[in-house]
């Protein structure tokens, strides 16, 4: 193909001898396939654009490794909005029926699986692999599939009425979250013109590409840092204070005790960009930051951290109370060197403490003798569980704790210290905050800050003394509840698999704020989830069916007991009671049959709400419940979908039933279903006469707001 100037503008490796043909033919199908035919009325296909995508995928195009070649052909993204050659983002597929973004050849983010959505087909045979995709709406439904240069996979569906693409799904739901949208020392907000701007001190990169949408290039320093020994104090590096943030990729812990060691041993080496010291933890970062996020005032869950900026770029120093200067000791810029001083610094303390408690990164270590005395020799038991009984205490500065005397531990002591100090480094507004530990002999304690509404599983079923948690409240616990488990699946370095969710393990603040509690404690007992688990813990009714079926145990695990725990919000009871008669009583049966039938979900309703409900909100813990607690886990959403569900920014489509809930169907007249009269003729009356086929329409729990 060439263009007015004879100038060729597109071309294929096909040649007439090649191919074997002299009479070659070009068609372009109605849909969308471009291809080189070898004849006009020839079914021998030479060469189609279906084979070669760019940023765009069709319906019946493939997302494909041929296994015979091992070639892949990944979608790319353009370069900005002018310039159609390669980009920084791709969509590929690996041989493990999934799909992968990648951002300059390193992956970061799942895009679709086998069993993603019902957008998508996966197909494996010896030959190939590849995913499909189809949009069903209409008849007539035309749509393309994106590799977008914002770094977001995007299906759109053509409207004829107003001659417009309407997006209909993406991933991830939002830019911001797009992995190093943009670029380095780049800051992602929603205020920012283009979604990006720069961190003080830093200016665009080329301002060229930033006006075209392509941010990949970032920004660049103002002034240069100065880490010359011998600099003056004037002349040294200084750190502005950054607040309310999401805290950019890739930091370092280190064991530190002070905000003043933090600084200093940042800036003494020369690649060390940025430092935190939150909750008495110490974070450094070295080289390009990544993936800072500027969040909005009225959001809580900000942070702060220190960027390294050049003495020259930091005007008058002495009025801005956001400035640091440190003056450096002559500390080696190594590595090495720094990690042997602290711990020759740590080993001096430890030796020269006095007193009964020392700090060990940034938690407390507690005198087994001291915690005996906050909590008057174990007195006041607050409960118990599968890890261990809980004590409240005391400290002598009056603060109100809770103790943990943990069970069945058999680690060493600095494998236990080590566990232990992980945890402690996990903070989130939705998690129990660890503040310290005690390991003496074969004594291992945990001590937590106290709760002062106590558990869940108090105000839903035993709440004697306790006023009824109203719709609202109850909304925003499981809300906040999947946001932090959300956090231990997704955002933690390594992901956190709890094994044990259930309503005594939610802890509520004096605002019933809800804090996860026990999370890593399964893998502080030994839990080895790298292989299939040989024996259960956890909770009876909230267990997935992986811990029987000789599988090994994934975050998906968490997702069913989190969706048990779902249908005790709505009902206020457990899910399962026995009757006066000893019948079975199972609540989840009686959500699948009303969700299935169209049923009124207010009467799931626990009576004491009296109806008063969001029947939005409703329908939609209802529908994520049955979705949660399917028998696959590959059909369960994961939790940050499940947040992003509770959040209104994805709608919920219609569950498919899980096997166990059908066969509880199947023989229901074993099973009186949980009504609030306990009837019998109201437990017959809900029987279903739906079926299965009917209960199973949609493989997938999400799907856009413009799915609508």
């Amino acid at each position: 193909m060439i263009n007015d100037s004879g100038v060729p503008v597109w071309s294929t490796n096909l040649t007439a001898s090649s191919s074997g043909s002299s009479s070659t033919v070009a068609v372009l199908g109605d849909d969308g396939n471009f291809a080189l035919k070898d004849g006009l009325n020839s079914s021998v296909t030479l060469w189609q654009s279906f084979n070669h995508p760019t940023d765009t995928w069709l319906p019946g195009a493939k997302i494909m490794i041929d296994k015979r070649t091992n070639m892949s052909q990944p979608l790319t993204s353009w370069k900005n909005v002018e310039d159609p050659s390669t980009g920084s983002f791709s969509l590929e597929l690996k041989p493990i029926s999934e799909s992968l973004i990648w951002w300059r050849r390193n992956s970061f983010y799942p895009a679709m699986t086998s069993n993603y959505t019902n957008h998508f087909k996966y197909v494996d045979n010896e030959n190939e692999s590849y995913f499909t995709y189809s949009v069903k709406i209409s008849a007539n439904t035309i749509s393309r599939f994106v590799m977008d240069l914002s770094g977001q996979i995007k299906v759109y569906s053509w409207l004829s009425s107003f001659q417009a693409w309407s997006l209909l799904w993406s991933q991830p739901w939002q830019t911001r979250e797009v992995y190093r949208l943009c670029g380095p020392f780049g800051v992602c907000t929603k205020t920012a013109p283009n979604f990006c701007s720069c961190l003080p001190g830093f200016s665009i990169s080329s301002v060229r590409d930033w006006n075209l949408s392509d941010w990949s290039g970032g920004c660049k320093r103002n002034s240069d840092l100065n880490c010359a020994a011998n600099a003056s104090n004037a002349e040294r590096d200084r750190f502005s204070l950054i607040s309310n943030m999401i805290w950019p990729d890739d930091r370092i812990s280190l064991d530190v005790w002070s905000n003043t060691e933090c600084q200093a041993a940042c800036l003494s080496n020369c690649s060390c960009t940025a430092y935190s010291f939150e909750s008495n933890a110490c974070s450094i970062w070295f080289g390009d930051l990544f993936n800072v996020q500027q969040l909005s005032q009225n959001d809580t869950e900000g942070l702060s951290f220190y960027l390294r900026r050049a003495a020259s770029d930091v005007q008058d120093t002495s009025k801005k109370s956001n400035v640091i200067v440190i003056v450096a000791g002559s500390v080696s810029s190594t590595v090495t060197i720094l990690e042997i001083v602290f711990f020759g610094i740590w080993r001096w303390r430890r030796r020269a403490t006095v007193t009964s408690k020392t700090v060990e990164g940034s938690l407390i270590a507690f005198a087994y003798r001291d915690l005996k005395v906050a909590t008057k020799n174990f007195s006041e038991k607050l409960g118990g569980g599968g890890f261990g009984s809980v004590f409240k205490g005391t400290l002598p500065d009056s603060s109100p704790i809770a103790v943990k005397k943990l069970e069945s531990i058999s680690q060493g002591e600095k494998q236990f210290r080590t566990e232990v100090n992980t945890i402690g480094n996990i903070q989130h507004v939705n998690l129990v905050w660890l503040r310290g530990f005690c390991s003496e002999g074969d004594k291992r304690l945990l001590v937590y800050s106290f709760m002062p509404n106590g558990s869940l599983d108090y105000h839903l079923f035993r709440r004697k003394d306790s006023k009824t948690l109203d719709w609202k409240t109850r909304y925003q616990i499981a809300l906040r509840t999947a946001r932090g488990l959300a956090y231990l699946h997704e955002k933690c370095r390594d992901c956190i698999i709890h094994c044990d969710i259930k309503p005594e393990n939610i802890l509520l603040d004096a605002e019933f704020c809800p804090k996860v509690a026990d999370f890593g404690l399964a893998k502080l007992v030994g839990r080895d989830f790298s292989r299939v688990l040989t024996t259960m813990r956890g909770t009876r009714g909230y267990l997935a069916p992986e811990w029987i079926s000789g599988v090994a145990i994934t975050a998906k695990a968490d997702v069913y007991s989190y969706g048990m725990m779902l249908f005790e919000f709505v009902s206020g009871r457990r899910n399962s009671e026995l009757s006066e008669d000893g019948a079975v009583k199972f609540f989840p049966t009686w959500v699948a049959s009303k969700i299935a039938e169209g049923g009124d979900l207010l009467d799931l309703l626990d009576r004491d709400l009296e109806t008063n409900a969001d029947t939005e909100e409703l329908t939609r813990i209802c529908r994520v419940a049955c979705w949660c607690v399917q028998d696959e886990e590959t059909h369960r959403p994961s939790m940050g979908q499940v947040v992003q569900i509770l959040e209104g920014l994805l709608d919920v489509n219609l569950p498919r039933m899980p096997r166990a809930l059908q066969l509880l169907l199947d023989n229901q007249e074993h099973i009186v279903f949980f009504t609030e009269s306990s009837s019998s003729n109201q437990s017959a009356q809900t029987k279903s006469n739906t079926s299965t086929a009917s209960l199973q329409k949609q493989n997938s729990p999400s799907s856009t707001k413009s799915e609508r």
